[in-house]
């Protein structure tokens, strides 16, 4: 089952420009736009949800050479510090990427903290991103 999301942020939009590189197109299911980071080091996406979940499994999909070489997923519960889930390592490339998340806990916030990118200033591209889980009970 699909988690829905009600607040997300991101470490940055390359040149501020949120109308052609924001956020919001890494979830808009369109094949043709992107979130676009700003050059700088380890790069951000953090999610809140509406309910506590347990997370399964994270999809997302870079533009090669704009891809992260280690990626570090943390959660936690509300009003509590973030705590690390897991550790994943994409490929560079531009295919949808499968990382299952092994045991992780019930959270109401996730972030996935994208380090080491593979372009030499630092910036990130993500085309699509998926969390995926169930409402814990």
């Amino acid at each position: 089952m699909v988690c829905f999301f009600c607040h997300f942020r991101v470490s940055s939009v390359l040149n501020r420009d949120v109308k052609q590189y924001g956020k919001k197109y890494m979830f808009d299911c369109n094949e043709e736009t992107c979130w676009n980071s700003d050059q700088g080091e380890c790069q951000w996406v953090s999610l809140e949800f509406p309910d506590s979940v347990r997370v399964s499994e994270l999809k997302v999909q870079f533009q090669g050479g704009f891809s992260a070489k280690t990626c570090r997923l943390e959660g936690c519960l509300k009003d509590k510090d973030f705590t690390v889930l897991s550790h994943f390592y994409p490929e560079d490339n531009n295919s949808l990427q499968s990382f299952p998340i092994q045991e992780a806990p019930v959270v109401d916030k996730v972030k996935i903290m994208f380090e080491n990118s593979a372009d030499f200033f630092g910036r990130i591209i993500v085309y699509s991103l998926d969390i995926l889980g169930e409402k814990a009970s």
